[in-house]
């Protein structure tokens, strides 16, 4: 029923140093660790509350050190709660307590794994990590980090932290349904035709995933440095933040390539074929030269395209869709558009090479063929049509 949680010094992504949100539930000695950009309170709540779903319940007690997002002031020696984490207590029904000022060993369990997750996934000098390439890779890293750590025998209990999670689970209680979403700022939908959500007067990306949901979006910061977060609360997961970006000014959005799929090559005059009508799928199932010869001949202007690309698709029924694809490939090349071209073009299709006997080559047809028919098919039945077999 005792959560305990505390931070860590992440290594530096991208520029950009990172923090390490570590867990430990008591009793089972289940350890997570999540990657933190910062350790704001939206943050924080938003990590508790993807730890509480990944536990399968939340506990009774949350304990942790008197961190600014938790304890505000002391007076007297007692300490003033931060209103939000008040508020996140009675959202999930865990009370939230803190360790007496310059006592580590109150919560000496989640002290050890901090130690034991900064040591396996912080490189250093000596641990000879390889720098991370992005904070995904990061995320990555911890999950898999949580996933070891939680599978082995403990040294202590004999068993491994994820079964005895199983009994434990019977004294949590019940995640609700709905994150505590009031810190994460305010509601945005973002579009289902562009990941692009305006806040402020300013147009932020997203990831195109999120085509259609819901978002939250609040500012961080202040200055040159000031921060726009987004999240994304997932029914399963829970809140995620999604993206983050320097405060954009009306005019200029700001927009990340790879919430678009990665950066992409394009350039004036460069277009993608789609086919929107059945009769230009059937002009592009041609073949590649079909779709050379629709760009060329649109450039130059050609006139009754599309009359024209009905007639290839006759041309092509009766000459074949290789011989005619061929014939408008040419014709692209050549820039020949008009109405007798192709027929010609295709007329001029190069024949197959003629065969010619010699000495050592007959033309006469093999009896291979023969040998493959059974005694079955000599006593009346060939290729199952009845009747007397030929030879």
């Amino acid at each position: 029923m005792w959560l305990q949680y505390d931070f860590g010094d992440g290594p530096v992504v991208e520029g950009v140093k990172t923090t390490l949100f570590v867990v430990w539930l008591a009793w089972c000695r289940f350890r997570v660790v999540w990657a933190l950009r910062d350790k704001t309170v939206p943050s924080v709540i938003a990590a508790l509350d993807r730890t509480f779903r990944l536990l399968g319940g939340a506990p009774t007690y949350v304990l942790t050190d008197n961190e600014k997002t938790v304890t505000v002031d002391h007076v007297a020696g007692v300490p003033v709660r931060n209103q939000e984490v008040v508020s996140f207590g009675r959202h999930y029904a865990v009370t939230v307590l803190t360790c007496q000022p310059a006592d580590p060993a109150s919560k000496g369990g989640v002290e050890a794994s901090v130690k034991l997750a900064k040591a396996d996934l912080v490189p250093t000098d000596t641990n000879l990590l390889p720098a991370y390439d992005g904070f995904a890779e990061l995320e990555t890293a911890c999950g898999e980090f949580t996933a070891m750590v939680n599978a082995g025998v403990h040294r202590v209990t004999r068993r491994a932290p994820v079964e005895m999670l199983a009994e434990e689970r019977a004294r949590l209680h019940r995640v609700p349904d709905d994150a505590h979403t009031v810190v994460f700022g305010v509601a945005r939908q973002v579009p289902v035709n562009t990941p692009m959500v305006m806040f402020e007067h300013g147009q932020y990306s997203v990831p195109k995933r999120l085509l259609g949901e819901q978002v939250w979006v609040r500012a961080h910061g202040l200055g040159a440095g000031e921060e726009v977060i987004f999240v994304h609360v997932d029914p399963r997961q829970g809140p995620v933040e999604v993206a983050r970006h320097l405060r954009a000014v009306p005019g200029s959005p700001r927009v990340d390539d790879d919430h678009f799929g990665g950066p992409a090559d394009k350039r004036p005059g460069q277009y993608t074929i789609r086919p929107r009508t059945a009769a230009e799928a059937a002009f592009l199932a041609i073949g590649d030269g079909a779709h050379v010869w629709l760009a060329e001949a649109a450039a130059a202007g050609t006139s009754r395209i599309r009359a024209k690309m009905e007639a290839a698709v006759t041309m092509a029924k009766v000459a074949g869709n290789g011989r005619v694809d061929w014939a408008l490939g040419h014709a692209a090349v050549n820039g020949r558009f008009g109405w007798r071209d192709l027929s010609s073009i295709v007329n001029a299709y190069p024949p197959a090479p003629r065969q010619t006997a010699s000495e050592s080559k007959s033309l006469a047809q093999g009896t291979r063929g023969w040998a493959q028919i059974s005694g079955a098919d000599q006593a009346g039945e060939l290729g199952g049509i009845d009747g007397p077999v030929i030879g």
